[in-house]
């Protein structure tokens, strides 16, 4: 793999992918500089990519996800399993299971570290 900037999704696949091929791979040699700045370059990518600060929790990433990168509340509903479900996790209705975080960490490559975070429900409507 040639090292170059990260600018798709498809650039991201191929490094993290190739991160995983030299994982373990010892400082100071080709592939352990490699692994350096492969990992560099990643993470530059997703800092870039998905906002991280403090008030950005599970919710407020799903409807980020819905406006900024084309995704749309009937993929959301396909994923989680029906519109009544996606419309329940997105109006605090209902929390995330673990299944549907895996599904959208998969899906819509959002990072499981912002989709764990805890968020609080509706709970007068309930």
């Amino acid at each position: 793999m040639d090292i170059r900037p990260i600018r798709t999704e498809q650039d991201y696949d191929a490094a993290v992918a190739e991160i995983g091929r030299l994982w373990g791979a010892t400082a100071g040699t080709e592939d352990g500089d490699k692994l350096d700045i492969l990992a560099t370059l990643v993470d530059r990518y997703e800092d870039a990519r998905w906002p991280t600060d403090d008030t950005m929790d599970p919710i407020h990433l799903l409807q980020f996800a819905i406006d900024e990168f084309g995704h749309t509340q009937a993929e959301l509903a396909e994923l989680l399993g029906s519109r009544s479900r996606a419309s329940e996790v997105l109006n605090r209705k209902r929390p995330l299971s673990i299944e549907m975080i895996r599904r959208l960490n998969e899906a819509w490559k959002l990072p499981l570290e912002l989709l764990i975070k805890p968020y609080e429900l509706d709970t007068a409507a309930a």
